[in-house]
């Protein structure tokens, strides 16, 4: 039960950080893109640092609850977050959510409740060793390094959206480093723990993600962003808990079927509460997505 509060609470708070956050990426310099400038110039906004006040306070929720329970539990809950995101876009757009708005909010809770109970999430398996260890953070690391690379040759509505999946990947990435970093501090003690690599890689995944965030935020709806980094980010996390961390779950034919409906239930969940009106639609030059430029004035009457 501690575990399950302190993820939603975390999913609250970071789901309202992010709508704020976008309310002031959104005019921040294009020039600024993929620039760490881009972070300087967005600490002077107070409505960003509200934003980011909420998304510390998640953060720290959230390994709060990695530290006491496992990744394969915890990410499927944070996935919630864009529920919060929404209910406070509402609020700020006066849109109700509708059907779509509570289908989506039906099937992500639906997703993650089958996924829990399918998947039965524990730890207590053999941690991987290094070499394997190494194995899945290059993967996971290299695959949002090339979608950022990929992303940097599209326009700016679909570069949005893969700069936030790698975002998310490398959240989830985070958050597994976050539990191992936890770990570590429970057997050996704060001292111990800062000689080895994790809490390291920790602080600069956070970096390089919010940096990719705000980029993305910066230049499209928060409805092009929020839904893959939300995605992902589970996704990536559980991989990596299963991967090199000990996260067992079921595996038996009946059990793999139901952890992959529920899955498949979470990602649509998001994609169609992505997909709601009460996300912000406005770009930062005001212009929405496939609105047609504004027609120039006519011409004065000789």
């Amino acid at each position: 039960m501690a575990v399950f509060l302190l993820a939603i609470g975390a999913a609250c708070c970071l789901g309202l950080g992010f709508v704020l956050q976008q309310h002031a990426a959104q005019r921040a310099p294009r020039a600024d893109l993929l620039r760490w400038r881009l972070l300087l110039d967005l600490l002077r906004m107070p409505e960003w640092l509200a934003g980011l006040a909420a998304m510390v306070v998640g953060l720290v929720l959230s390994a709060w609850a990695l530290s006491i329970g496992e990744v394969s539990l915890v990410e499927p809950l944070l996935t919630t977050n864009l529920v919060f995101a929404m209910a406070l876009a509402s609020v700020l757009s006066r849109q109700r959510l509708g059907r779509s708005g509570w289908g989506g909010v039906l099937l992500l809770g639906l997703g993650v409740t089958t996924f829990i109970l399918a998947g039965d999430p524990r730890g207590g398996g053999a941690v991987a060793g290094e070499l394997r260890h190494w194995l899945v953070f290059g993967v996971v690391a290299g695959l949002a390094l090339l979608l950022v690379s990929f992303g940097r040759r599209l326009p700016l509505f679909e570069e949005a959206t893969i700069l936030a999946l790698a975002a998310g990947l490398l959240y989830g990435l985070q958050d597994a480093l976050t539990r191992a970093t936890a770990g570590r501090i429970d057997t050996g003690g704060v001292r111990a723990v800062l000689h080895h690599w994790e809490p390291y890689a920790v602080v600069g995944l956070g970096a390089f993600g919010l940096l990719l965030v705000q980029s993305a935020f910066e230049v499209a709806p928060l409805r092009m962003s929020l839904p893959a980094l939300t995605a992902a980010q589970p996704l990536a996390g559980i991989v990596c808990a299963v991967g090199f961390l000990g996260d067992r779950l079921r595996v038996t034919p009946g059990a793999l079927a139901w952890e992959s409906a529920g899955l498949l239930a979470m990602v649509l969940g998001v994609v169609v509460i992505g997909r709601h009106p009460s996300l912000p639609n406005a770009c930062g030059n005001g212009t929405d997505e496939g609105a047609s430029p504004p027609s120039p004035p006519p011409l004065p009457l000789p």
